[in-house]
């Protein structure tokens, strides 16, 4: 088996050359997915990076990207495989009456009328592939059973083929925001990446990184006021590409140094429901001095 990668270093310089930052833990816990062959399930709050993470890697490593964008109600027909159902019945329908049906089974049930979705699709791709199998904490069980079977042995079995072998192992990402808990079996299968929102120091990393204009001291500034954000009780905090967005408008504006009013007048870029801006807003207010203060350069 040919590995991606020579060591946990290459992997966090990899990276860093698309853009995305990752400390020891991520780029180690890549290397030995690699290495082992294993699916890695990435926990963590919305907007910590899970999913640019597996993006990242494909776009690091020169990989296809296949995403497999989970969602309630998925079922085996979206998410590994349907025939063409169409083209079968056309084919019926020119074969006549002439034609034996056992012969017209074995046409009809063929590679030529199979519509691959994204499991079988990574698993019968002959180019490298990183897999992105997103928010799977939003499927049944039922699928997350499926998801079991072709991670455990990367093959699949279709009744009218037989079994259907990976030629190569895709790198796998799953994603979740734990909005239930995952099976242990399927837990076991993989290995385990908690990402949480960023440090501080990091944050201010990554915003100098994606938002080149900005200064030092901006950079500084937004990730403080970001971070004290998190600490308050909202409905949803301020994720990273948020916390990005946020920077890039500051920059447009020309702002070098945020006061109470640009923080008030720009906080819906950062939070998305009313409450949470009227409770930043009022944090503005009782901490403009620790927010607001000038950042020296």
């Amino acid at each position: 088996m040919t590995h991606r990668f020579d060591s946990v270093d290459a992997v966090r310089e990899g990276l860093r050359s698309v853009e995305y930052l990752a400390d020891d833990s991520i780029a180690g816990i890549a290397y030995l997915a690699d290495r082992l062959g294993k699916p890695v399930l990435v926990e963590g709050p919305a907007g910590t990076g899970k999913t640019q993470l597996a993006k990242s890697m494909a776009e690091m490593s020169g990989a296809r990207l296949i995403r497999l964008q989970c969602y309630e109600g998925i079922d085996e027909s979206k998410a590994l495989y349907e025939w063409n159902y169409k083209k079968q019945l056309l084919r019926i329908q020119a074969g006549g009456d002439g034609q034996a049906w056992t012969e017209l089974q074995e046409d009809i049930f063929s590679d030529e009328f199979l519509l691959p979705r994204p499991l079988l699709e990574a698993i019968t791709a002959d180019d490298p592939v990183v897999l992105l199998i997103d928010e799977v904490d939003r499927v049944e069980l039922e699928t997350e059973a499926l998801l079991l079977e072709i991670l455990s042995d990367y093959q699949v079995s279709i009744p009218e083929l037989g079994t259907i072998e990976s030629k190569q192992i895709p790198l796998v990402f799953l994603t979740s925001n734990n909005t239930r808990e995952l099976s242990e079996a399927l837990k076991r299968r993989c290995l385990f990446l908690h990402l949480d929102y960023p440090a501080l120091e990091r944050e201010k990393e990554i915003v100098m990184t994606k938002v080149p204009d900005i200064t030092d001291a901006l950079a500084d500034q937004v990730a403080r006021i970001v971070r004290s954000i998190r600490q308050l009780e909202l409905k949803k905090h301020p994720s990273v590409s948020e916390t990005l967005d946020w920077a890039r408008t500051l920059v447009l504006l020309g702002i070098e140094n945020i006061d109470e009013s640009d923080a008030a007048n720009t906080a819906n870029i950062l939070l998305k429901y009313r409450s949470d801006i009227e409770k930043a807003v009022k944090d503005f207010s009782s901490n403009a001095s620790t927010h607001f203060e000038p950042t020296s350069t």
